[in-house]
């Protein structure tokens, strides 16, 4: 996928991830639709700001209306705060998965015929390495990612005939506020070395893209991967 000349849209775009894919994208030359929940809160000059809730089927309809140009779709927006499965809230648990599993299957389906139209374009779902691990504190979020790996391991088969490329990115730990103040609340100190921070990653991402990789890892996210040869892993771990 060439970045340059491309039209991407971010889901989750006004903060932390989202908003590195969005300065990324247009400084690599890409038109880029910055999508979320409060486009009032997006910063970017240069970008075109589009309300969307991943969980609003009316919001994500209209979306793919607006941006009938977009030949990147990049799904980036998450519900992180689960708890455990068995302690939590049950409605924080559901919120987690409508958001990350159906909320991300909701876009991919109606920008897919968009995509087609386009001449196939590209799709990256932003995954975890929690989707390998067990995550003491929110194992519903650790659930969800497993549960988008395999969603996005199955739209790469659905969407191949129609030539777009479906691929995950699966990182650590990303350097955000978000990734600060669980660790701060749980009381668990970060490997040394382990945090990436957002726009490192982002170009890792977009790298990895343009050179046709269905899977792309920082140094965590691989060991992650390489962990699954054996028994369960609690996360996160020694890089």
């Amino acid at each position: 996928m060439q970045i340059n000349g491309a039209t991407a849209l971010v889901t989750g775009a006004n903060r932390g991830l989202g908003r590195s894919f969005a300065v990324e994208l247009l400084r690599r030359g890409a038109t880029v639709y910055a999508a979320a929940r409060r486009p009032e809160l997006v910063d970017i000059p240069g970008v075109r700001a589009v309300r969307l809730d991943i969980t609003d089927a009316a919001q994500v309809d209209a979306a793919a209306e607006i941006a009938g140009d977009v030949d990147l779709l990049i799904n980036n927006a998450a519900d992180t705060a689960g708890g455990n499965l068995i302690t939590g809230d049950p409605r924080a648990i559901r919120s987690v998965m409508d958001t990350n599993y159906h909320g991300t299957l909701a876009v991919i389906r109606a920008f897919a015929p968009v995509l087609a139209r386009n001449g196939g374009g590209a799709i990256l779902n932003v995954l975890s390495a929690a989707a390998w691990t067990t995550v003491d504190g929110n194992a519903a979020y650790a659930a969800s990612k497993s549960a988008e790996w395999g969603l996005t391991n199955n739209v790469r088969m659905e969407l191949a005939g129609q030539g777009t490329h479906v691929a995950a990115l699966i990182p650590g730990l990303i350097g955000t506020q978000t990734l600060f103040d669980f660790a701060e609340q749980q009381g668990i100190e970060l490997p040394e070395g382990a945090v990436i921070d957002p726009a490192d990653l982002v170009s890792v991402a977009l790298d990895g893209l343009e050179a046709g990789e269905v899977e792309i890892f920082d140094s965590l996210g691989r060991k992650a991967k390489e962990y699954l040869s054996g028994p369960p892993t609690s996360f996160p771990f020694a890089v």
